[in-house]
């Protein structure tokens, strides 16, 4: 009997002891949230500038001197109304955009901007009215790409052009404007790409012929703009090397003379262009380079256009006119003092065509006054960016030469005899706030 009661107060206690051991403590495991991705990004951008500019002779303009072009010619004898001086301050120039992400669309990341400034789209009453920079989508593959809407043309290079100043973004040497276009994109490796443009003119199109409408030589056109370029890239280097044909028709009807009798006509103005740029930068400093050679690039803000001629009760047959740029901008990268100075040349080289015996010409070209034509273009300006945070003040002084002469008798759209020579200094002071 005392036996099983031994045995029982052991179990007892063996029971309690165990029953004070603290039972191992179980922590549970929380999975790791997972970041959503929005399906919409949207976010706003700009900058808020004025302007403020003293030239000293009055110069083809645009926008109340925002934009200066090159210096008015001067008179072979007696007084000289352009030699003036003016001034202005302007903020026109100022600009809002949007960039916009949202979901993919057939396995590519989609990407939209829509920009606009306050320039307006013509002299007069819209200057200071919002009018439209870029509106297009890109559709992103990884190694191809595809950009469809209005942005830059495919010879503005965004990632090479000077960064001066004024306004005039190096325009008259460096080409400008928006198109309407589609570009696919293709990255061979990480570093090379080749992309091919069809695009048709939208801003700045050439002069109209004769009843033409604006942009109406595009428009009448069916065959698109086509542009193709490479372009190599890396951290300090970007170059690039490409080729453009434009095909554009004036007019779909035509008023022979003396006769009075309308007819039709798809007489064209074909053209091409070939360009090269590059830029290398590091830390300190960046040095860039471009140039273009080609034919009717006035819809590029750039000297020449293309000449027509007429025969007796012929329909008028069209000759693109030649052009050359190039120029060079040096530039330091100081983050908050930087200087920098630009050079550029252009030329008009006429149509390479003369007139035939009984045939008449007109001229469709930027640079032609009266009788009189603008030969070529030089500009040097130097700058200093002084920046603090969003917030920059540039003085520039830029000195553009311009060289006139009378227009050639063969009617080749050249510069020949009387050359004179004018120049115009502007001096500005550039402030804008971004953000």
């Amino acid at each position: 009997m005392k036996k099983h009661y031994l045995i029982l107060l052991l179990g007892i206690v063996s029971t309690k002891g165990f029953s004070q051991t603290p039972a191992a403590e179980t922590i549970p495991i929380v999975p790791t949230p997972i970041p959503i991705e929005k399906e919409w990004d949207v976010s706003l951008y700009g900058f808020i500038r004025t302007d403020f500019f003293y030239d000293t002779r009055k110069s083809a303009q645009v926008r109340e001197g925002e934009l200066n072009l090159y210096p008015l010619d001067s008179p072979v004898s007696g007084d000289d109304f352009n030699d003036v001086p003016s001034s202005n301050y302007l903020s026109v120039i100022s600009r809002l955009g949007t960039k916009v992400k949202g979901p993919n669309v057939w396995g590519a990341k989609m990407s939209g901007t829509l920009e606009g400034d306050f320039f307006g789209n013509v002299e007069g009453s819209s200057i200071g009215l919002f009018r439209l920079r870029h509106a297009y989508v890109n559709m992103d593959w990884s190694k191809t790409s595809l950009t469809v809407g209005q942005t830059w043309y495919p010879t503005f290079i965004p990632e090479v052009f000077p960064a001066v100043a004024n306004f005039n973004t190096g325009i008259m040497f460096n080409p400008f404007g928006w198109a309407t276009q589609i570009k696919l994109k293709q990255n061979f490796t990480k570093e090379l790409s080749f992309a091919l443009t069809v695009y048709k003119e939208r801003e700045f199109a050439a002069t109209t012929a004769t009843i033409g409408t604006q942009n109406s030589g595009t428009i009448n056109s069916v065959m698109p703009t086509l542009h193709g370029q490479f372009q190599y890239k890396n951290k300090n280097w970007i170059a690039g090397l490409g080729a453009e044909f434009k095909s554009i028709q004036p007019l779909t009807d035509f008023t022979l003379a003396p006769s009075g009798t309308k007819v039709l006509t798809t007489e064209k103005v074909n053209s091409s262009s070939v360009v090269g740029y590059v830029k290398y930068s590091n830390d300190i400093f960046s040095v860039k380079a471009y140039g273009i050679s080609g034919s009717n690039m006035q819809n590029l803000v750039m000297l020449g256009g293309f000449a027509g001629y007429t025969a007796v009760n012929e329909v008028e047959k069209y000759e693109a006119s030649k052009t050359n740029a190039f120029w060079l901008d040096i530039a330091s990268n100081g983050k908050k003092v930087a200087p920098a100075i630009f050079l550029g040349m252009t030329t008009n080289d006429g149509t390479g065509r003369s007139l035939n015996p009984g045939e008449t010409v007109k001229y469709y070209m930027r640079g032609v006054s009266g009788t009189r034509v603008v030969d070529q273009v030089m500009r040097v300006a130097g700058r200093v960016d002084f920046k603090q945070n969003k917030f920059r003040v540039t003085p520039e002084v830029e000195y553009t030469a311009a060289t006139w002469g009378d227009l050639n008798a063969n009617g080749n759209g050249s510069a020949d005899l009387n050359s004179r020579d004018v120049s115009n200094v502007r001096v500005m002071v550039s402030c804008a706030y971004s953000f």
